[in-house]
């Protein structure tokens, strides 16, 4: 799937966090210089985040949910294989007040799943940004290094000129039309603005197999936590990877599924996978929220 950088809206909110960090303006310092007998004046400190404490990783995620996205669980015949399946493995980390995760996997006769579920709460040590603000410079990079496409524009976002539509030229059969502008660049042209026939235009209508419809290509989420992103990729050996992040208050989640067919004629649906994906995040959400 080929990718279209649509990072200017985030680049220049990125920017306006950053620049926020630095300071007030600078025609203020003399107005808070402290005068011999007077009081102090102090700016208010931001406001701290609104969690203290995380969850613990691997036992925030359901047996159910695990069913759904790891398969292979179920299929174990041993009780005891399938316990130390569903309590997964803790990732290495440092300050587990700040953040952890845990990684799941599961072998089915068709497929590996792979499952990671990544909490990171921001803690902001300047008093003039906010643990909020701060978490939302992280997640804002976690999404411009996604690298989303362009939302595909709507028929009424084209640049079309009035009277070229209307005109012979474009709208007869081509024998009025100049050399370079003839019947079968005409054909082409109304291909090009059409998905039916252009495999190019929408991945969904005869273009690769495996390839991700337009309707469920990375995008930004507006349901899920304060911002949230999806991202989806197939690679060259067919395994898909799902990732969802949303920032909820001063935490970062990051939710990673990935699928691995047992052959390369089979292709992960990415439907079914982005909408496991949504469900545990949106659990994650209401969690937190709890």
């Amino acid at each position: 799937m080929q990718r279209k950088a649509y990072v200017p809206g985030v680049a220049a909110l990125l920017a306006a966090l950053l620049a926020g960090c630095t300071g007030g303006s600078p025609d203020s310092g003399g107005q808070d210089d402290p005068k011999p007998g007077g009081t102090t004046s102090t700016a208010t400190a931001a406001q701290p985040g609104k969690y203290r404490t995380l969850p613990e990783p691997c036992g925030a995620v359901s047996h159910s949910t695990l069913d759904s996205l790891l398969p292979g669980i179920e299929q174990l015949t041993d009780e005891e294989q399938r316990e130390k399946a569903y309590e997964g493995t803790a990732t290495v980390t440092y300050d587990t007040d700040r953040k952890v995760g845990c990684r799941w996997k599961a072998e089915s006769a068709t497929a590996t799943d792979h499952l990671l579920v990544d909490f990171e709460r921001v803690v902001s040590y300047d008093n003039t940004v906010s643990d909020d603000d701060r978490a939302e410079e992280i997640y804002l990079k976690k999404e411009v290094a996604a690298d989303l496409p362009a939302p595909a524009a709507s028929p009424s976002d084209s640049p079309e000129t009035p009277d070229s539509s209307k005109s012979p030229e474009s709208s007869g059969s081509g024998s009025g039309s100049t050399p370079d502008a003839g019947g079968d660049g005409d054909s082409s042209s109304s291909a090009a603005a059409d998905p039916s026939t252009d495999p190019s235009a929408d991945p969904s209508a005869g273009g690769a197999p495996g390839s991700t419809p337009s309707a469920l290509q990375p995008r930004t989420l507006e349901d899920l936590g304060n911002t949230a992103f999806l991202d989806d990729a197939l690679n060259d050996s067919k395994q898909r990877t799902v990732t969802v992040v949303f920032r909820t208050s001063n935490v970062v989640v990051t939710i990673q599924y990935d699928e691995q067919p047992a052959t390369t004629t089979d292709i992960p649906s990415s439907e079914d996978m982005q909408d496991r994906a949504r469900k545990l995040a949106g659990q994650l959400a209401e969690s937190f929220s709890d």
